[in-house]
């Protein structure tokens, strides 16, 4: 047994993993490009354009290996860093619960998350992100899961607004301005989740018929609020919550091209743009 055990032994010494044996052979490789610009000279000009050379090659390597999985990793790690260890009440009392004072409809347009434009911090807004940022009209069988959030958000987290916000350069505004005037679809989905807002879409055609389609979607992407907004209405727990004056709604619109914001109340009076 003895005899088995010291040459096991000898066997994990010899051993090594391929980490080391690649550390080892990098070192040996740089200990004798060393030695060789020592012995000669004169080929420090070479070793520099190929060093040059390699160093691009590797970072072009690292680049492709830094992987969508990395890129969640590293983002968790910032956010422990950064936020959640340094502010350990405001998790604390997370843990507990929510109570939001905001539900907000956004578009899920990746350049245009709320929490970024409006700084909300965590606890502060009840999320919901869709396609144009549309609200439904009230339909329990074929808008059950936006019917929920909203349920969910006036009868059990009493949010005091709802804010719906639109957006510049919005791809589901330009979509649902360019569906035919015979309803053809050419999608799955999204024509049809857009059609909510083809109220909006006619009066836009019917008081802006002199506007370039560009302005048109300009104008259609804060009348789909609108649209919106009045949908929410239709929603019996959130009309009784306006009529108790438990909760406002609220629209409103980023413009991420020139940095601005608007803010409007369901009277559709807009306040003074807040420029950034």
């Amino acid at each position: 047994m003895a005899g088995k055990l010291k040459k096991c032994m000898m066997l994990c010494c010899q051993m090594k993993s391929s980490e080391e044996m690649g550390k080892d052979s990098y070192e040996a490789a740089i200990e004798g490009l060393k030695k060789l610009l020592r012995e000669k000279g004169d080929l420090q000009g070479v070793a520099a354009t190929k060093i040059k050379q390699i160093t691009t090659e590797l970072e072009a390597a690292g680049s492709k290996a830094c992987s969508s999985d990395d890129r969640l990793k590293n983002g968790f790690y910032h956010f422990k860093k950064e936020k959640y260890e340094k502010n350990p009440a405001l998790y604390g009392e997370l843990a507990k619960g929510q109570s939001p004072k905001y539900m907000v409809f956004a578009c899920s347009d990746s350049r245009v998350c709320p929490s970024h434009i409006l700084d909300f911090q965590p606890g502060e807004a009840f999320v919901v992100r869709n396609i144009a940022n549309m609200v439904p009209p009230y339909d329990q069988t074929k808008y059950s899961g936006i019917g929920a959030a909203i349920e969910y958000a006036v009868l059990h987290l009493k949010v005091e607004n709802i804010v719906v916000i639109g957006h510049s350069c919005c791809g589901g505004i330009k979509g649902l301005m360019s569906i035919p005037d015979d309803g053809t679809t050419a999608s799955d989905f999204i024509e049809e989740w857009v059609k909510i807002c083809l109220p909006a879409k006619a009066k836009i055609k019917a008081e802006c018929s002199s506007l370039s389609f560009e302005e048109q979607c300009n104008n259609l992407e804060k009348e789909a609020v609108n649209v919106s907004l009045a949908n929410l209405l239709t929603y019996p727990f959130v009309r009784n919550a306006v009529v108790k004056e438990n909760l406002a709604l609220k629209g409103g619109h980023y413009d991420f091209v020139h940095g601005s914001f608007e803010l409007w109340n369901l009277d559709l009076g807009l306040s003074p743009s807040l420029s950034l």
